[in-house]
């Protein structure tokens, strides 16, 4: 990663060619390691997420450098049937495809972030994981415009970071702040919808997490996301969405800080509790690198 942060401040064709193989190789390393993974990860509890533990924020503050998400597969069944034909994507419980390799976004400029997402377009990622938290939305969203590649042919998710209020009133009203602010972040590159937004972290409790839900609800009954996901969320975080009777659209992923390197003592749980839920769960640091791999 040492040469990566390098080469990403060199404007030589000598560079960019490096950098390009290297993310190529990078992408593919993270797709055979979707097929290969039987699951292991831990959840993020609601006490981690609020102070101490591992953090989104903290891992994605390391040194710039890209970094990949890539989804992990929720059944044996569906590894089985990667092993014999190998998939370069899954279908989540709502009937949407997803590609099995994304590109998330670290913090670093918007000018960085032009450059490293044109990038990782000309080494083939179409699924783009794009937090707020990175606060570099609009030069990615710049890149895919100037790009030139057909916006549907592109999987773009974005994120919503609203657990620092309590209570469900105002829960809903921090959480449609940060989906207006998505959309005119993401809007600095035409891009007027999302395919997926991410609910970075639950609420201090299920009234807030339902409130935080209803905002995204209203975000995909106004046909401006296609699907909603959360983000460490532990199984009874779910069910504090899944059980609420108000609830009308389903989390279809649940991302989760795990990588081949980290990985509780049971490392099946999470991986069943969220498939016996529907959800499939997503590797933020597949590699490593941010959780300390």
């Amino acid at each position: 990663w040492i040469i990566v942060s390098y080469l990403i401040q060199q404007e030589d064709s000598q560079s960019s060619l490096l950098l390009t193989s290297i993310m190529t190789l990078h992408c593919w390393s993270v797709v055979t390691m979707c097929l290969l993974m039987t699951g292991v990860a831990p959840s993020l509890s609601l006490e981690a997420s609020s102070g101490g533990g591992v953090t989104r924020r903290n891992a994605l503050l390391r040194p710039p450098m890209t970094t990949v998400t890539a989804a992990l597969l929720a059944s044996a069944g569906n590894q089985a049937r990667a092993a014999e034909s190998p998939a370069t994507s899954t279908t989540l419980s709502d009937g949407s495809i997803f590609p099995l390799a994304s590109f998330g976004l670290q913090v670093y400029e918007d000018a960085t972030a032009y450059k490293l997402t044109l990038m990782a377009l000309e080494c083939g990622y179409r699924n783009f994981f794009a937090s707020v938290l990175a606060g570099n939305q609009k030069g990615f969203a710049q890149a895919v415009r100037d790009s030139g590649i057909p916006r549907d042919q592109l999987y773009i998710c974005g994120s919503v970071v609203s657990n620092r209020v309590s209570g469900y009133d105002a829960a809903r009203k921090a959480t449609q702040k940060g989906c207006l602010s998505n959309l005119q972040a993401f809007g600095a590159g035409n891009i007027d919808y999302l395919d997926q937004i991410m609910l970075d972290y639950p609420g201090p409790d299920a009234a807030s997490i339902q409130g935080q839900w209803s905002a995204f609800q209203e975000m995909h009954d106004q046909k401006v996301v296609k699907s909603l996901s959360v983000s460490n969320f532990s199984p009874a975080q779910l069910d504090a969405v899944l059980q609420d009777e108000r609830m009308t659209v389903k989390p279809v992923v649940n991302q989760l800080p795990y990588s081949v390197a980290y990985h509780p003592p049971n490392p099946t749980y999470n991986i069943e509790e969220n498939a016996k839920r529907g959800v499939l769960v997503q590797a933020w640091a597949p590699l490593g690198y941010s959780l300390g791999g």
